[in-house]
């Protein structure tokens, strides 16, 4: 789709509600890990309580898989993988993270994926970038560095981290499957059934890892420390399933709907920032000043990697400035 279009589709009449969707899914999926921590905390493992987040949520999703019951015959590979990366593998990946490392830290860590998107449309798809978004690229990275406070020695667990940057990685899966799904055009999968299988097919996939026979089912009736403050499992559980996976995933879809993919992605930057700001008020996880700077690069860089990359249906970049700012070699092959 040619850039004007998009930029002009942005001004129709649904443009203010698609960023109020867009920002009510930043804020449910932001706090995600201020519920989860202290589940964590109290006792439950993280797979544990990424399986109880998807399964609930698949429930509560399972009229809708009804009502697209002839997907899994059109798009199997497609479900699968939305199933794998964007909901067990990001999940997983991430409240493993949180379980050992802070969860603005963990979060703006996955909040590098569209910096590895930007890559993966360089160096894989072999299409030509922009100098803005190579800028993006490097402050992320350099952001990142601030965050991880990399002078000290990588004072952060390792491990927290490498699963941070998987979480990342497995996001960057997600942006690039739902990116397939919609080139059939009118044909497209319905969103709201990628969703519904996907988390099908995640929960399947964590209870053969998670192993729920095995959890700790006596955490659920007692409570949890929520900086300090008692607060029952049952309640950040019923948080996790219905705000932070099915309200974020439905008005995450919705606000993609309305405004173009590359905007709602960009709003949805915002997460990392909601979950910093909760994780620092409700959980007591003060950053120091280094970090929030670094953090804040990080956005920005994320911002400009994502905004400027190329757009769909398109061998240049989305970025104007003319061919000067091509980081590409002349006569990538088409």
């Amino acid at each position: 789709m040619p850039v004007h279009t998009s930029v002009s589709s942005q001004d129709s009449p649904g443009k203010g509600a698609g960023l109020g969707l867009a920002l009510a899914s930043a804020l449910a999926f932001g706090g995600s890990g201020v519920a989860a921590k202290p589940l964590i905390e109290a006792g439950l493992d993280p797979l544990h309580v990424v399986w109880l987040r998807v399964a609930g949520a698949a429930l509560m999703m399972l009229p809708v898989a009804v009502r697209h019951r002839a997907l899994p015959r059109r798009r199997p590979a497609l479900l699968a993988g939305f199933g794998l990366l964007a909901v067990a593998g990001v999940q997983a990946c991430y409240f493993a993270a949180i379980s050992r490392i802070p969860v603005g830290v963990a979060l703006l860590i996955e909040y590098l994926a569209p910096a590895l998107v930007l890559g993966w449309v360089r160096f894989v798809q072999r299409r030509p970038v922009t100098r803005a978004a190579a800028l993006g690229v490097v402050l992320a990275a350099g952001g990142l560095a601030c965050v991880v406070e990399v002078w000290s020695g990588l004072s952060f667990d390792a491990l927290g981290l490498v699963l941070a940057l998987g979480a990342a990685c497995c996001q960057v899966g997600y942006f690039i499957l739902a990116d397939q799904g919609s080139d059939a055009g009118e044909a497209a999968p319905d969103p709201l059934g990628v969703i519904a299988y996907g988390l099908l097919v995640g929960a399947a996939v964590l209870t053969a890892v998670a192993r729920p026979w095995s959890m700790d089912w006596s955490v659920l009736g007692g409570s949890a420390d929520l900086n300090g403050t008692a607060v029952p499992a049952a309640v950040l559980l019923a948080w996790i399933v219905l705000v932070a996976t099915v309200i974020a995933y439905v008005t995450g879809v919705l606000s993609v709907r309305r405004l173009s993919p590359q905007v709602a992605g960009v709003v949805a930057c915002l997460e990392a920032v909601i979950a910093t700001v909760l994780a620092w008020v409700l959980l007591g996880e003060h950053l120091s000043a280094p970090q929030v700077a670094g953090g804040a690069v990080v956005l920005v860089g994320a911002f400009i990697a994502q905004s400027a990359g190329p757009g769909k249906g398109t061998r240049e970049p989305v970025a104007a400035g003319g061919a000067e700012t091509e980081l590409s070699a002349r006569g990538t092959a088409a």
